[in-house]
């Protein structure tokens, strides 16, 4: 798999989290710890997508 490649799943995996994390905060019954815990793998998608462009 390119680099390239590889930089695309991770931003398809990172738009999928982003929608998750959107839909889960405005459902009534959504636990605050998998929020967060959405969010903590969110960054560290973005963080690795910003390392492999560098």
């Amino acid at each position: 798999m390119s680099v390239d490649a590889h930089i695309e799943k991770l931003r398809e995996k990172h738009d999928k989290i982003s929608k998750a994390v959107e839909q889960a905060q405005r459902a009534p019954g959504a636990s605050d710890f998998e929020i967060a815990e959405m969010k903590k793998e969110k960054l560290r998608l973005k963080e690795e997508i910003t390392r492999l462009n560098a």
